[in-house]
């Protein structure tokens, strides 16, 4: 540099990005980013990565790529649906998606998409888990 420089900051535990066309997203959700950088609800899909849980609701089933930003999470420890029986023993143990409110234990999924970490049993089909671990 030869002078000073803006170099602005951000926190970053919220991220924005655009909307997938013909998609609706729910407050509450894990959201991926799919394969050309647009939100779409998580899912056990090739290509997806999770991008974190969406803040609020966006509908853009009317709308082209990129009509609707959204506001996520990108970190925390977020309360979802387990697939399969879990227990305590399970508590450190990696997730992946299965859509966008339920995790399953990797031997359990298709494409092993990261979701995060368990880090509180609540019960056979709930869990905590911290998303940060997942975000790239």
């Amino acid at each position: 540099l030869t002078e000073d420089r803006d170099t602005r900051k951000k926190k970053g535990e919220i991220g924005q990005g655009p909307v997938a066309a013909s998609t609706k997203l729910y407050g509450g959700a894990l959201v991926c980013f799919n394969a050309t950088g647009y939100l779409v609800p998580g899912a056990d899909t090739a290509g997806l990565s999770l991008a974190g849980v969406c803040k609020d609701h966006k509908d853009n089933s009317s709308g082209a790529n990129g009509d609707l930003i959204a506001e996520f999470e990108r970190d925390g420890l977020h309360l979802v649906n387990v697939n399969s029986a879990i227990t305590q023993a399970n508590v450190g143990d990696d997730v992946c998606l299965v859509d966008d409110q339920t995790v399953d234990l990797a031997a359990n999924t298709t494409n092993d998409i990261p979701a995060g970490k368990i880090i509180e049993f609540v019960a056979s089909d709930k869990a905590y888990i911290d998303i940060k671990p997942a975000i790239q």
